[in-house]
């Protein structure tokens, strides 16, 4: 087993051009979240266009998960062999290459593929900023750095929202023709062209990771992005730094998926701990929220315009829930954050799933009567604090920064694989679980809630204010 060195008491200083290379790695996260969010606004056009069925429509809304599975698993490989900026360029092809295609579907089956594809590129960005950040932050602003992703991601999801908003004002509705002739809801998949793009321009000029030059024994670029970016002073905190990475990397050899292993092939307890905090995060069902949501109000009565407002203010609320744990991650840290979030999402899930259960049939519609409809929708966006402020970001950063440097490339392409099957077994069911009465999806979501305060109180460590090299297994 590898062994770390005494960490220096400096491992670098923030400065504009490090805050401003971290917003960048960060664009991974807004296209994460553009590209998650944009679906939701399309979700009753591509049924009624195609003649789709829940079980299908799940699916073509969740197949891009199972891309994302697939390419946060790569990502970690191409990040070790090939470096992380070259696969942020990979991440933005791929996610350019999906818009495009999916913007111009001829068919269900099309549209899945394409959906596949972006959801590839949405894996490998996924992934790679976290992992960026953390190796290219000091260890006192770590936090607040990584949770840049969240806060892009966020970002990303309001305006794939307030795009789909202003795509349905402009035309009347996602199933009516738009500019060109084209449907609305094939401009609201070619939008992410934009970012997409800008994502790649501006990744081609990132510095490659300190970690990752030390592994490859390339010394002296190291020692010039330790100076120029992270902020060490050249020559002895430098060379300290560099000798501190090396003794907990493998620079003879390429981390193999066996050294994620412990006895009788089974992952090391750690892994486990990334692998289980994934899942929950998923298993809340704060995807639904995103995925969904447009769809979700209109089930309950509201009007299709009233449903895009309600997405977009949701979206809004996260992204303030976001800047709430940037502000209290470095101070309360990780685990004390976790634990608040599941309380208030146990709560709030458990108050939607009462809610519900009071729906009622309306002509044919569900409707919620008196003012459960406002207690509902005050639920939801409790919810989605209690999870922006913590579950949303946290994981996050626990996952590039909980992991040793010897195996967290493939450790976080683990983490991350298993955090979007969870994403894609919960978008998959949701609309199955729907039919059967949306109580019965928001109590499942509200146990899961209660399960993850119990696990992270039982086996999360905390990791607020470590260096990387002091990580072990």
């Amino acid at each position: 087993m590898l062994t770390a060195t005494p960490a220096t008491s400096n491992d670098g200083r923030i400065s504009a051009r490090l805050i401003g290379i971290a917003m960048v790695a960060a664009l991974g996260g807004f296209l994460f979240g553009y590209d998650s969010a944009i679906i939701n606004g399309t979700v009753d056009a591509v049924r009624e266009q195609f003649g789709l069925g829940s079980a299908l429509i799940g699916f073509t809304v969740s197949c891009a998960l199972l891309g994302a599975a697939v390419g946060a698993w790569f990502a970690g490989v191409c990040a070790e062999r090939y470096g992380r900026v070259r696969t942020m360029l990979i991440a933005s092809f791929l996610l350019t290459i999906s818009a495009l295609g999916s913007g111009l579907a001829f068919g269900v089956w099309d549209l899945i593929w394409w959906r596949f594809v972006g959801g590839v590129g949405v894996g490998f960005a996924s992934v790679i900023a976290p992992a960026y950040i953390a190796e290219i932050a000091p260890s006192r602003q770590r936090g607040r750095l990584a949770t840049l992703q969240q806060l892009s991601l966020v970002v990303g999801i309001f305006l794939a929202f307030l795009a789909s908003a202003f795509i349905v004002w402009d035309t009347g509705g996602a199933a009516e023709a738009g500019w060109f002739g084209l449907d609305s809801w094939r401009w609201m998949f070619l939008s992410e062209l934009v970012p997409a793009l800008l994502y790649g321009l501006l990744a081609a000029r990132l510095p490659e990771s300190p970690r990752y030059l030390v592994e490859k024994q390339r010394d002296d670029e190291a020692r010039k992005v330790l100076t120029h970016v992270v902020g060490l002073a050249p020559g002895s905190e430098t060379d300290t730094k560099v000798e501190e990475i090396r003794h907990t990397v493998h620079t003879e050899r390429r981390q193999r998926f066996r050294d994620l292993l412990g006895s009788r092939f089974n992952f090391h307890p750690l892994v486990w701990v990334g692998i289980i905090l994934s899942v929950f995060q998923q298993f809340v069902g704060i995807n639904v929220i995103f995925y969904y949501s447009t769809t979700l109000w209109k089930s309950v009565g509201f009007q299709e315009s009233d449903s895009f407002l309600i997405s977009v203010i949701t979206s809004v609320t996260n992204i303030v829930a976001t800047i709430i744990a940037i502000s209290l991650i470095d101070v309360l840290g990780r685990k004390t954050l976790l634990l608040i979030g599941s309380a208030i999402m146990t709560v709030s899930l458990g108050t939607m799933a009462v809610a519900f259960a009071q729906a009622v049939s309306v002509n044919g519609e569900l409707q919620l009567p008196g003012s459960w409809g406002m207690i509902a929708l005050v639920a939801a966006n409790l919810f989605v604090v209690g999870f922006g402020a913590s579950w949303g970001p946290i994981v996050w950063v626990l996952l590039g920064e909980m992991f040793p440097n010897s195996i967290r490339a493939l450790a976080l392409g683990v983490g991350g694989a298993a955090q979007w099957i969870a994403n894609f077994v919960v978008s998959t069911t949701f609309p199955t679980l729907a039919d059967a009465g949306l109580q019965v999806a928001y109590g499942i979501y509200a146990a899961f809630a209660l399960l993850s305060l119990l696990f992270v109180w039982r086996y999360v460590r905390e990791t607020n204010g470590r260096q990387l090299e002091q990580m072990t297994l």
